[in-house]
């Protein structure tokens, strides 16, 4: 198979994803083999000579190292540095991964490509950036929201002005200078031109879709109830695309894949990235804050229109339905509020159909994959990959 990147990896080694704290589940793609191990402990995934998560974090940290904070250096704000650096690690690395699994349909191992999908987590970096200060979450991963933190610096040294205005228009900010770096760790990945040539048409196409997205999902803060099916469309362009199909597409792209592979990809990438993002819904309801590193119910909180949200309300009886209606229309809501709407989306049946839904996108993805042309390490990664993206807890 012809190499179209730079730099294979080192030794020809084969690359590894393995489980840790914040992802249970250890990827193993070899040429004879690839295989998910779901529910293992943190130590206890198959690892091999090169783990693909510790690769990209250390590709990662490199770049930052040497691109990102010495020029926060010279913004008088010392926290940021360690604010940025913070954010970057302990994330699942999920848009990296497929990324490098779209190469992996066309090509073989390579040290560019990896680096090349590592940039993701830095566009991902400012989508999430700028979503906490849109829905004033207070915590991500586990670790204070990046414009609380900056808001306890600048409260800290008794500044003038407003501490929370300060964080939020700091965090906004450090979220643009992701969205050029991660543009900048692209073009400096040591992919060829043409290759590079054939990622960015969908790499911009993609980042439209994202701020699309978010301006889409602005309405979904209305206090409103939205069809199921818009929804939907917002939660695609704003995650799910982003999370999975555009990275498949831009990594078999650049691999150079025939279009029937690359239009297969994109297809599975579809279904899988809505799933995601289904999955996200649930647990934005039910799941638990030391898992997930965010608080449960703060969507509630914030009354945002969400899948699950909007299928109960389309789902409940009309007794019930008045008062889903009334908890998307008070002013304030409580946690108590939170806690009866909880209550009540359960009772309608709407997660257990959420559930159903996302079955049958995981089956309609295994099914896009039945092309001839995907090498069956990559077949396989991406199979046991959909699965953890619609079983995940966090």
């Amino acid at each position: 198979m012809e190499k179209r990147g730079v730099r294979p990896v080192p030794n020809g080694q084969t690359v590894h994803m393995s489980s840790d704290d914040h992802d249970a589940s250890g990827l193993v793609l070899s040429r004879r083999r690839s295989r998910w191990h779901r529910g293992s402990s943190p130590g206890g995934a198959v690892r091999g000579p090169v783990d693909v998560r510790a690769a990209v974090r250390t590709l990662l940290t490199d770049f930052v190292t040497t691109e990102c904070l010495p020029q926060l250096d010279g913004t008088g704000i010392g926290v940021a540095s360690q604010v940025l650096s913070d954010f970057l690690d302990g994330g699942k690395y999920v848009r990296s991964t497929f990324m490098y699994l779209g190469w992996l349909c066309g090509a073989d191992e390579d040290e560019s490509a990896l680096r090349a999908s590592a940039s993701l987590e830095l566009l991902h970096a400012f989508a999430l950036l700028q979503d906490d200060v849109m829905d004033e979450s207070a915590l991500r991963r586990g670790r204070p929201a990046a414009h609380v933190a900056l808001s306890a610096w600048h409260r800290g040294r008794g500044l003038t002005d407003s501490s929370d205005r300060f964080g939020e228009s700091a965090a906004t900010v450090l979220g643009d200078l992701c969205l050029v770096w991660a543009e900048k760790m692209l073009r400096q990945s040591g992919v060829d031109a043409d290759a590079l040539a054939r990622v960015w048409p969908r790499y911009d196409e993609m980042r439209v879709e994202l701020a699309v997205g978010q301006l889409a999902d602005l309405v979904n803060d209305s206090h409103a109830f939205p069809t199921f099916d818009e929804v939907l469309d917002v939660a695609r362009r704003k995650s799910g695309n982003y999370t999975v199909r555009r990275p498949l597409e831009i990594g078999a792209a650049m691999a150079g894949c025939r279009t029937e592979v690359v239009d297969a990809v994109g297809q599975y990438g579809a279904a899988i990235g809505e799933a995601f993002q289904l999955r996200d819904d649930l647990l934005g309801i039910s799941g638990s804050p030391t898992v997930t590193g965010k608080s449960v119910g703060i969507d509630l909180e914030a009354q945002k229109a969400t899948s699950v949200v909007v299928a109960a309300h389309q789902l409940a009886d009309p007794g019930m339905r008045r008062q889903l209606a009334e908890l998307m229309t008070t002013p304030t809501l409580t946690v108590a509020d939170a806690e009866r709407w909880r209550t009540l989306i359960i009772a309608s049946g709407a997660a257990q159909w959420i559930e159903e839904l996302i079955d049958d996108r995981l089956a309609h993805a295994l099914r896009c994959l039945d092309v001839p042309g995907i090498p069956q390490t990559a077949r396989a990664a991406m199979e046991d990959m959909a699965v953890y993206c619609t079983k995940r807890s966090a």
